[in-house]
């Protein structure tokens, strides 16, 4: 009994000093180091990578490189907190040096190599500025040799060289004429204007020199991405590449990018022999495409052993959220896999184990993003889950013992963690073998591999404050399939009061909210200031099939809503600390639009944020760049298909606005254009309805500035703040 009187003071003690921190805030998450994907050394002793380090007086962002030991031990700066910043870091074949990307030199953002002490641990001599081309330099690879360098930059496609790239600059930048004219759609594209560049793959000697333009030509290698792995890479034995491309004439209304390969050999710094090489190689002078498929083809790798290429694929072409499977081609044959035809999730980050045997990648499943393995040689192979939580940018240790990748959760920014791949096995009874299906998205438990944490670099900041967890609810939810949600209750929390609630609504809209870290939406920082946050993952949301996914297209204001509507019911229901009277709904992007939906079909929340939301549908096409997204979305043009752009835009239901609104947007936001939230600004501000704008001349489609984020978070909460704690009875 004594014991466990000790026991429960024990506990009761730590809750109290847990009580006593204070809860996590703005300053907080703008200490938060921001990692990046792992690069492992070829000796497999130590693990590079990138953190961004934030200055809110600087108003500025700037990676920098560290290090840690794969068995243990503290991570480190390889380069100082001061200078320019470097990114991107990439151990050579050979392990004697490391490359990496920086704008130190005061100019362009280069690539940079420097020699590398695997046995300290530590960079040795003076980094060597590998180019010099006045269009920057990005992305780079090593080849198998480390002999050379594959790298991004983008130039001018009638320039045969760098100085006439610099020189064509050069006259834009001093010309007294802004003015720009247009031949083509795709004019603009996310936050900038199309300036007469493609970008394109150089290989450069590892010694420097003149690069070599690979793809030259006015298309895009690789294509815009806003992120994940490269569009690109290297044969194991060195003379071929693969990339990712989309040569359709109309890139608007296009998702179509492909897999081509092409030839390298010795000596093709030559541009004579070069192109007299690709012409003997495949008869007409042109790189090799290997996919066919209507849709997205992208990501190519290749496999150590040189016989295949893994890519993921989208079938239908339009679609961006068609659902990624993982493809096979094999070299030999040209013979093209689908590897997932009946794994109804999205293939996401992948790599290849040592032996090609295995391919590991992340998929996002009801909330999490676990690690899968896939066997390639079984003739019906499943994905088998490996490691449990929200995991990205999978790599392995040389001998194949062990996955390194970047982990978060909604309490925590990304770390670098470990697992082995070798899965333990449970010990079953019958019955209990019996519930075990072949074909599960999840495991039990007890075979999963378990995640350690290789890097600890912002337990420093998160150890002092209070963070909840993310706590999940499923429900039943239009067309009666179940829908899941999630809470984060506000620290202190006490089970008998009752909290006014923030209702976060995501965007995409095939996207998701999970137990991941995000700096723009922050479920812990809107928690933080006494609210219970709740999120609803409805139709068109990812992680739970495709059909479930499908199910928003042409029907954006119908299941979705009834979603968020019935999610919000449960949640009052279930939870008494709820405040049913005192909620507030806000969303970004598709987010944006559910709100302006909201504001014309429901009362029931006491204000509303609408930021880059959607308010005319029609307006929305004639604005945006990405006119495959609205044409598939709403199954026509404005023109072709009137009815459905009627049918759910929210301009249309102005006579029943009533609810206060916080309108936010930014100019440099061509995904939904500016437009969209003075039209809205403008119909809340003549109805007299309570309403406020705040404007970014400098953001796009994300409010990225540190100083701009504060005001941002600073302004949303106080909105929120005004019209529902006054509200407090």
């Amino acid at each position: 009994m004594i014991h466990r009187i000790a026991l429960f003071l024990l506990f009761c003690s730590l809750c109290g000093l847990a009580q006593s921190k204070p809860p996590f805030n703005f300053e907080d998450m703008m200490q938060l180091k921001r990692i990046g994907e792992p690069s492992v050394s070829p000796d497999g002793k130590w693990v590079g990578f990138a953190a961004v380090d934030v200055s809110l007086d600087e108003n500025t962002r700037k990676p920098h490189l560290w290090i840690v030991p794969l068995n243990g031990g503290e991570a480190r700066r390889l380069t100082p907190p001061t200078g320019a910043g470097e990114d991107r870091i990439r151990f050579s074949p050979d392990g004697k040096h490391v490359m990496f990307e920086s704008p130190r030199d005061g100019g362009a953002s280069q690539i940079w190599v420097q020699d590398f002490d695997s046995v300290g641990g530590a960079l040795t001599g003076e980094a060597r500025k590998v180019t010099g081309i006045s269009t920057e330099a990005s992305g780079g690879l090593w080849s198998p040799d480390g002999k050379s360098i594959l790298f991004v930059s983008s130039v001018y496609p009638d320039c045969n060289d760098d100085a006439c790239n610099k020189q064509r600059d050069e006259e834009q930048a001093k010309s007294k004429v802004k003015a720009k004219i247009f031949t083509r759609l795709m004019f603009r594209h996310w936050n900038h204007y199309f300036d007469g560049k493609y970008s394109h793959l150089f290989l450069v000697s590892v010694d420097g020199g003149v690069a070599r333009d690979l793809t030259p030509g006015a298309h895009d290698v690789p294509p815009f991405s806003l992120g994940g792995q490269d569009q690109y890479s290297f044969s194991a034995d060195g003379k071929e590449v693969a990339y990712t491309s989309n040569i359709d004439e109309v890139q608007a209304n296009s998702t179509n990018s492909d897999i081509f390969i092409e030839p390298l050999v010795a000596g093709a710094y030559d541009i004579s022999t070069y192109s007299a090489y690709r012409a003997s190689f495949f008869g007409i002078g042109e790189p090799k495409k290997i996919t066919t498929n209507p849709g997205s083809d992208s990501t190519p790798i290749y496999s150590p052993d040189g016989k295949y290429i893994a890519y993921r694929s989208q079938l239908r072409g339009g679609y961006e959220s068609d659902r990624f499977r993982l493809m096979l081609y094999e070299r030999a044959t040209g013979k093209i896999t689908d590897l997932t035809p009946n794994f109804d999730r999205w293939v996401d980050s992948m790599t290849w184990s040592p032996d090609s045997k295995t391919i590991y990648f992340t998929a996002e499943n009801e909330g999490e993003a676990p690690i899968y393995k896939i066997n390639v040689g079984d003739p019906k192979p499943w994905p088998q889950e490996l490691v449990a939580g929200f995991n990205d940018s999978p790599t392995l240790t040389p001998d194949g013992k062990m996955l390194l990748f970047d982990r978060m959760s909604v309490m925590a920014p990304n770390e670098i963690y470990s697992a082995s791949t070798q899965r333990p096995y449970c010990t079953y009874d019958f019955k209990g073998l019996a519930k075990l299906r072949p074909d599960a998205y999840t495991v039990p438990q007890c075979e999963l591999s378990k995640a350690e944490s290789l890097t600890k670099l912002n337990e420093s900041v998160l150890s002092h404050v209070q963070m909840q967890p993310l706590e999940n609810f499923w429900f039943t939810g239009a067309a009666k399939e179940r829908v899941q949600g999630f809470v984060v209750k506000p620290p202190n929390f006490d089970a008998n009061k009752r909290y006014p609630v923030k209702f976060l609504i995501h965007g995409g809209p095939e996207g998701a909210w999970g137990d991941d870290w995000s700096y723009r939406w922050n479920p812990e920082l809107f928690a933080a200031n006494g609210y219970v946050v709740i999120m609803i993952n409805f139709h068109g949301s990812t992680g739970y099939g495709q059909k479930f996914i499908d199910a928003i297209n042409g029907d954006w204001g119908g299941a979705p809503f009834h979603d968020l509507m019935l999610g919000l019911d449960y949640a009052e229901k279930t939870y008494p600390f709820v405040d049913k009277d005192r909620e507030c709904a806000l969303g970004a992007s598709y987010g944006g639009y559910a709100i302006n939906w909201i504001e014309g079909h429901t009362t029931r929340f006491k204000c509303l944020v609408s930021h880059d939301g959607m308010f005319n549908a029609e307006s929305a096409y004639g604005t945006t760049e990405e006119l495959w997204f609205n044409e598939w979305e709403f199954k026509g043009t404005p023109w072709t298909n009137r009815e459905m752009y009627h049918k759910w835009s929210p301009h249309l239901s102005a006579t029943n606005f009533k609810t206060p609104i916080l309108v936010v947007h930014g100019q440099l936001d061509y995904r939904l254009d500016v437009s969209e939230g003075f039209q809205l600004f403008t119909t809340v501000q003549r109805l007299k309805i309570p309403s406020k704008m705040l404007y970014f001349p400098d953001e796009g489609h994300w409010v990225l500035k540190p100083q701009n984020s504060r005001l941002w978070y600073q302004t949303v909460n106080d909105w929120v703040d005004q019209w529902t704690k006054s509200a407090l009875k």
